[in-house]
């Protein structure tokens, strides 16, 4: 597998806060959050790439949503965060197929364990993540979407 290396700057995020309960219902914190992210239209400026990230906080054990935030939006009044960006190793994968996932995570992890010039970069608040890259016009369409996930990584 080919992997892509990329830069991610430092940004602030609104977080939804740690979820132990991984609760995107309607009344959960991931659903709340989803519900507060979906209704912000980014500028053109803003719009070039998803702004949301999704990971699993390995320090306080749950799941943890970030909205990249512009000088512009709104926060929703939820916690801020400072992101210092970084290098990432990313893939992409059909999102629900975990099998898909698995395999491509371990190929990853191999590559970086064998890599001359990257080691991971696992950190507080710098955990591998992801998102959703498909355009919703294009997921309602065709019935699904891409996943993208981005492990952490820097120079040896």
């Amino acid at each position: 597998m080919e992997f892509r290396i990329i830069s991610l700057p430092p940004f602030k995020a609104a977080s939804s806060g740690v979820d132990k309960n991984f609760d995107f219902s309607e009344d959960g914190i991931l659903g709340k959050f989803d519900r507060y992210f979906s209704a912000i239209t980014p500028s053109a400026r803003d719009n070039f790439m998803p702004r949301d990230f999704l990971f699993f906080d390995e320090e306080n054990q749950g799941m943890v949503w970030w909205w990249a935030l512009s000088d512009d939006m709104n926060d929703g009044d939820n916690k801020i965060v400072d992101f210092e960006g970084g290098y990432y190793l990313t893939y992409v994968y059909r999102d629900g197929d975990e099998e898909t996932n698995g395999k491509l995570y371990n190929e990853a992890m191999e590559y970086i364990k064998n890599s001359e010039i990257f080691e991971l970069d696992v950190r507080s608040n710098h955990y591998s993540m992801g998102h959703i890259i498909t355009p919703k016009e294009i997921i309602n369409a065709q019935g699904w979407a891409h996943m993208e996930t981005f492990i952490p990584i820097r120079l040896k």
